[in-house]
């Protein structure tokens, strides 16, 4: 989708242009030219090229939070190679999340027909206004059944922004760990039966939201009054908001209503050196897993760092390796190895470990 004829500035999907060696655009007027990549975001799955084109056609993006779900829509792409498709339909869902996708996920959902080669293209409303870039389906059987996504243009347009100034989509967080509620967990929180949605387990040091008063066992009920019932709605919630816009959460503190507000800060990679809780990890630098990789479905602590020279262990690992696991404990983040190196008091350790694709076992006496 042409977004700005000046510039030459092009809105597709990041699985679209992934691994390209070499990206052409094709124009409806039969000009064709080589494209480069301003900037790509897996999270969202969005990208924004830029051609050295003139007498563009931009399209208009509309403000996609005006969408009602029955409103009319039209779906413009290259299905099955068949260029400049349009098939129309309505707005059938929106805020549709937790798909089988990984990422951050708000989609439009779309009768309108999308198949294979609608990827990146674009969905309108009926004054011709860009309200999504269309981006995956649900089908059994490879063609359209009616179940089709797009991405929101404000988020799309919030991602480009990013990416036109950065070069990549820069995202913060609340400083906050947190886990679904169950009727078994909420016994053991002190919640009050049939407590549901999100409690806080932890609250990082010097994080926004220890700065705004939340506190472990707070109830997470809504984010800026809209309702979040699970961690990964409200990861979600957090990951899409820009650095620097303040968010408004509702909790519940022992029964009562409590708000906070809190701005949104650069997400911080700790990291810590190994020989400073176990001088046979000399040598080695521990970070916590990049935010991508854990929407990937991946636990673990990395390796950041490898200094062969200072240690046997620093000798054997490798920068990026990903520890799982101490002692035959797992381990998803830097304070599970803390605690498991406070406890071993010189006791042998066994790290495992993956590299690449192979999983490996390190035995340290």
């Amino acid at each position: 989708v042409i977004v700005d004829a000046t510039q030459g500035n092009i809105l597709t999907n990041h699985h679209v242009v992934r691994g390209a060696s070499a990206i052409r655009v094709s124009l409806q007027d039969g000009r064709s030219f080589s494209a480069k990549v301003v900037g790509s975001d897996p999270d969202t799955d969005l990208a924004v090229l830029r051609i050295p084109a003139e007498n563009l056609q931009a399209l208009a993006l509309s403000d996609s939070s005006d969408l009602r779900v029955g409103d009319f829509v039209v779906a413009i792409g290259d299905p099955f190679g068949l260029g400049q498709s349009a098939s129309s339909g309505i707005v059938s869902a929106l805020d549709r999340s937790n798909l089988r996708a990984a990422g951050y996920q708000n989609f439009i959902q779309t009768d309108a027909s999308i198949n294979p080669g609608n990827s990146g293209g674009a969905l309108v409303n009926l004054n011709g206004e860009l309200v999504g870039i269309n981006t995956m389906i649900y089908t059994p059987s490879g063609g359209n059944v009616g179940i089709g996504f797009a991405i929101p243009s404000n988020l799309a347009a919030e991602v480009m922004r990013q990416l036109l100034q950065h070069g990549q989509v820069q995202r913060g967080g609340l400083g906050l760990d947190t886990l679904d509620i169950t009727p078994r967990n909420a016994r053991q929180l002190g919640l009050a039966p049939g407590s549901s949605g999100v409690a806080v387990a932890r609250v990082a040091d010097g994080s926004p939201a220890q700065q705004a008063g939340v506190q472990a066992r707070d109830q997470i009920v809504a984010v800026d009054g809209k309702p979040v019932s699970t961690s990964a709605q409200l990861r979600n919630a957090e990951g899409l908001l820009p650095v620097g816009k303040q968010v408004r959460l509702s909790l519940l503190r022992g029964g009562q209503r409590v708000e906070a507000t809190l701005r949104i800060e650069p997400e911080k990679n700790e990291r810590f050196h190994g020989g400073s809780l176990d001088a046979r990890l000399n040598g080695v630098e521990f970070a916590e897993m990049a935010r991508e990789q854990r929407l990937k479905g991946n636990d673990g602590v990395v390796v950041s760092a490898a200094y062969p020279d200072r240690g046997a262990v620093a000798a054997r690992v490798q920068r990026g390796d990903i520890i799982i696991g101490l002692n035959r404990r797992p381990v998803s983040k830097l304070a599970d190895l803390r605690g498991l190196l406070a406890d071993t008091a010189g006791r042998p350790l066994l790290l495992t470990l993956i590299r690449g694709r192979a999983m490996y076992h390190l035995q340290v006496n």
